[in-house]
């Protein structure tokens, strides 16, 4: 009957990722701050695709991270108050090739998979959690993407 009941039944267990709100506001902003790296990380990538299909690929990911991160500041802003401010210390690694970069992406993108559902999983039932859940559907697409290009290029 969970289902029925989200706020009335609560299950005696709880789940690994198991979050709650405030720890779901830090890793909302840490997401945002990720961001920075994200951006040096994906151009560079794109730099080194080897055709105009596979930058085409690369770039709309891209583009949609670009969208992500600009989700999470909304979001940060409705729900605190404040904006995001800072910026990641963690210094950027380049990439030493298309194919490094390849992995490295397809890893970080199932890593985001999993910060995500710790913040859906904080975050009271509404718009916000249903955003994180499209933002997560995304990073899956993403990893697919990601994949696919990992094995067009491992010859």
């Amino acid at each position: 009957m969970y289902w029925r009941y989200p706020y009335a039944y609560r299950p005696a267990f709880q789940p690994v990722w198991n979050t709650d709100y405030q720890k779901s506001l830090q890793l909302i902003a840490s997401a945002v701050q990720d961001e920075r790296n994200d951006e040096l990380f994906y151009e560079e990538l794109i730099k080194l695709a080897p055709t105009a299909e596979q930058k085409a690929m690369i770039t709309s990911i891209r583009d949609d991270e670009r969208s992500h991160n600009a989700m999470y500041r909304s979001m940060y802003r409705d729900l605190t108050g404040h904006e995001v401010h800072g910026i990641s210390d963690e210094k950027y690694q380049h990439i030493r090739s298309y194919k490094e970069g390849l992995q490295r992406a397809l890893q970080g993108e199932l890593g985001a998979v999993e910060k995500y559902r710790n913040i859906q999983f904080g975050l009271p039932y509404g718009i916000y959690k249903d955003t994180v859940g499209g933002i997560i559907l995304d990073e899956l697409k993403h990893a697919s993407k990601y994949n696919y290009l990992f094995t067009l290029n491992n010859h």
